[in-house]
């Protein structure tokens, strides 16, 4: 395993725990503060726009710096917009704040993708991108089920503080152990051709919709269809830890191979599976207990698996089409964002409209679109390209 890599890998992890701390404590938290908790839920939407609006700009701006840099400052950053988050007096204070967390977290995402397909061979690129996206799995493996627990047995502001204390130690691996990468020509800024990379966008985009629209809401869900409530919830979050897992698995060596179409097809043919499950449970179409729960686990890990398969073999893709431009990255990462600020204002029009089974019924609706959108839009395949010396 390789460290450079590795202390990438924390990166996404502090900001993929950042992103979903709170989401087992949410109805507690959107009690507490007096709000809905389909209005609660856009504390992700705020996050995720912020980071969906600047990371382009703030990708041209700072093209030409060093990765190192960069990931220090927005770590650093974001430490102190968590703490400041688990101090907030109200939901417009707590609301603000979460917006800074989202910038942190726009400028370090497409950082570390590009840095580590930088530090990896060309035939590694793809498992290198998928390595670093693992950051996510061990945020839903460890991260964000330790934040449901922590938020049930202390309150929901100790997620907060959580947050920041996975942020700080993150800041003081990079610190200590990566390399500088500074971004090589033509990739440092400056134009670049995004007519091609647009189909790629578009799946991410509807992929994380489709998602994020359950993810977000994922406390309502399991509550409704697995009859689980409290810390009981962060057992539900491990299972998308385990799905992601064997997603990046799979998909970073389809991103080795250059798979296109038919993988991505795949992905978000599972997705649409996994969301017509938890429509079977959240409508009580299985037996209460046992079956209903291993139902929903069932479809829990579906979708994450179809997520994580499908990130390393868009992303590797983008990399290699525009040669590794900070940019580029930053547009998927935004792109990603938009998709789940979607998924999060779908989710909760749902659940105040219609109630929870109206969730992931949305949730099919987009699946369905990225599924025509990529069977007709995407190339079959694509070869490796050269993105600078390793």
């Amino acid at each position: 395993m390789n460290p450079r890599i590795l202390v990438l890998t924390l990166s996404t992890f502090a900001f993929g725990s950042t992103a979903f701390i709170f989401a087992g404590v949410l109805e507690t938290m959107a009690h507490d503060l007096g709000v809905a908790t389909a209005v609660a839920g856009q504390l992700q939407t705020s996050y995720v726009l912020v980071s969906a609006l600047l990371g382009p700009p703030l990708a041209w701006l700072l093209g030409r710096a060093d990765r190192k840099v960069v990931l220090v400052a927005a770590l650093g950053f974001g430490t102190l917009a968590n703490l400041a988050c688990a101090v907030a007096p109200g939901f417009q204070p707590l609301l603000a704040l979460r917006t800074l967390v989202g910038l942190a977290a726009a400028i370090a995402g497409p950082s570390a993708s590009v840095a580590a397909a930088a530090l990896a061979p060309p035939e590694r690129r793809g498992s290198a991108v998928a390595m670093v996206m693992g950051g996510m799995t061990v945020a839903f493996v460890i991260g964000i089920p330790l934040g449901s627990f922590v938020g049930a047995h202390f309150g929901w502001r100790s997620t907060f503080i959580l947050a920041g204390a996975l942020t700080a130690i993150t800041f003081a691996g990079v610190v200590t152990l990566m390399p500088s990468v500074r971004p090589q020509p033509p990739s440092m800024g400056g134009r670049i051709d995004l007519t091609p990379l647009l189909p790629l966008y578009a799946g991410g985009f509807l992929c994380f919709a489709a998602n994020m629209t359950v993810n977000l809401f994922i406390a309502p869900v399991v509550r409704v269809g697995a009859g689980v409530t409290g810390a009981g919830v962060g057992l539900f979050q491990m299972v998308i830890g385990l799905g992601s897992i064997v997603g990046l698995s799979l998909g970073g060596r389809a991103g080795d191979r250059g798979e296109g179409r038919e993988w991505l097809v795949f992905c978000f043919f599972g997705q649409l599976t996994a969301m017509s499950l938890h429509v079977a449970a959240t409508s009580h179409l299985t037996p209460p207990g046992l079956p209903s729960q291993i139902l929903v686990a069932l479809a829990i890990f579906v979708a994450s698996t179809s997520l994580f398969s499908l990130m390393p073999v868009l992303s590797s893709r983008i990399i290699q089409t525009s040669q590794g431009a900070p940019l580029a990255m930053a547009v998927n990462g935004s792109v990603n964002s938009m998709g789940q600020a979607l998924g999060s204002a779908v989710g909760g029009f749902a659940l105040a409209t219609v109630g929870v089974p109206g969730i992931p019924l949305s949730a099919i609706c987009i699946s369905v679109a990225g599924l025509v959108m990529t069977a007709l839009l995407i190339p079959r395949r694509t070869s490796p390209a050269p993105v600078g010396p390793p």
